[in-house]
């Protein structure tokens, strides 16, 4: 009788500290597993940004982030827009055409944009990732061509860049700058990261 007593100790000791390590291996597995959920700032990172452009002077340019990257907003002056038409023949894809970036219908144009006057473009040099300067004057200056019409300069390598971000030809860069997806939600407000209405 007293076999079959420490038997059944046994089996109780046994069930309650299987029972007990369950529970623990449970506790521990619903944080590890609830690790995997994207983080709230991860969430927002993706999220759409809306930006107010009302402030932009011509020939300005502002910096906004969105998905980690610096995307450039920049109000062109009228002199700037006329540019464009005087640099076609120096690009390598003034249509914007190549699909490395893909452009969004909308700014598939000379001017790479919605309205005309502003230009939407991530600041990201297609060659190697570096961060393009603005050298918006026109005219010679230090590491730029003499009939030089505005743009932007990639200072790693040389890569030059238009007013819409079309890159020149026999450039380091083998694309035009990005063109995010974005949208007007009024004449001063811009949403960028999304381009339809949900």
């Amino acid at each position: 009788m007293s076999d079959q007593q420490v038997d059944t100790s046994k089996r109780t000791w046994l069930i309650v500290s299987g029972c007990a390590g369950a529970v623990g291996g449970v506790a521990t597995a619903v944080p590890f597993v609830s690790s995997f959920q994207p983080s709230e700032k991860a969430k927002a990172a993706g999220a759409a940004v809306e930006v107010d452009i009302s402030a932009i002077k011509p020939g300005e340019k502002i910096t906004v982030e969105w998905r980690g990257k610096p995307v450039w907003i920049v109000r062109r002056t009228p002199e700037q827009l006329e540019s464009l038409k005087k640099t076609e023949a120096q690009l390598a894809d003034p249509l914007s055409d190549r699909k490395a970036y893909p452009t969004p219908d909308y700014a598939k144009n000379q001017y790479r944009s919605i309205k005309p006057e502003v230009f939407v473009g991530v600041g990201i040099c297609s060659h190697l990732g570096c961060s393009p300067s603005d050298k918006f004057q026109q005219g010679a200056q230090p590491s730029l061509p003499d009939d030089w019409q505005g743009g932007f300069l990639c200072p790693c390598h040389g890569s030059t860049f238009d007013m819409a971000g079309r890159v020149f030809k026999n450039k380091p860069a083998p694309d035009n700058l990005e063109v995010p997806p974005h949208m007007y939600l009024s004449e001063s407000k811009l949403l960028i990261g999304e381009d339809k209405k949900a």
